[in-house]
């Protein structure tokens, strides 16, 4: 094909490109989840706890799922009872529901195994962008990730020092999904919402930051998120 015949079509290319750049600018930050996101589900660790006790599948998260904005497990994401406290009340809340489970031992589940992928995409994104983190965690194990070894804390350590900013719920007294945690990320990124990209593995936690006007992402299988990251911020995973 002569090299003119290319010309209309690399003039339409362009105008694509230009419109896309237009009407979907690249972000200024990129905010992430950590547990589910850039280590496996809890959930994933709550059914097989469920498996071999003989409970219902999901059970742990129906506990959660009831009365949600007031229950122990909110309670202790936003600091406002201590972990024995919570043992009491998730065995109280638990066993009205019809499985009595001691609220340690939920806790002992929470420490997900780190995705090399995930981590390797938040390098790459933070040479090019800001990037924060906004976690709902609670004050047990060591550290951000609440690992139960010293060696899992280092690792989550090593990972949350790559992030410019850092929010935890068990810090800040407020939880995912308050509007006012995304928002606090933000400011400390100095970015608007609608410059930011979030990324969560729970629909319930996305839905206000779209709201504020963020792009999100939805982390199920962590190679369809990278997709979607991909798209959203012209990088190679």
């Amino acid at each position: 094909m002569p090299s003119w015949a290319c010309v209309p079509c690399r003039l339409r290319d362009e105008r694509l490109l230009f419109a896309q750049l237009k009407f979907n600018p690249m972000p200024k930050a990129i905010l992430w989840d950590f547990g589910g996101v850039l280590t496996s589900s809890p959930f994933e660790a709550f059914n097989r706890f469920e498996k071999e006790n003989g409970i219902p599948l999901d059970f742990i998260r129906g506990v959660n799922a009831t009365n949600p904005d007031a229950n122990a497990w909110a309670q202790f994401e936003s600091n406002q009872i201590s972990l024995s406290e919570f043992d009491t009340l998730f065995l109280e809340e638990s066993a009205a529901l019809g499985h009595a489970i001691a609220g340690a031992r939920v806790i002992e589940l929470l420490s997900g195994d780190i995705r090399p992928e995930m981590v390797a995409a938040l390098e790459s994104c933070a040479a090019q962008f800001k990037v924060g983190c906004i976690t709902n965690n609670v004050a047990a194990g060591k550290g951000a990730g609440m690992a139960r070894s010293s060696d899992k804390a280092s690792a989550v350590a090593q990972i949350m020092a790559r992030f410019d900013v850092v929010i935890e719920s068990s810090k800040v007294g407020i939880r995912k999904p308050d509007p006012k945690i995304y928002q606090m990320a933000c400011a400390a990124l100095d970015v608007a919402p609608e410059d930011a990209v979030y990324l969560d593995d729970l629909g319930i936690n996305l839905k206000p930051a779209r709201a504020l006007g963020m792009t999100t992402i939805k982390v199920g299988d962590p190679a369809i998120a990278l997709e979607e990251l991909a798209a959203a911020t012209g990088l190679i995973f």
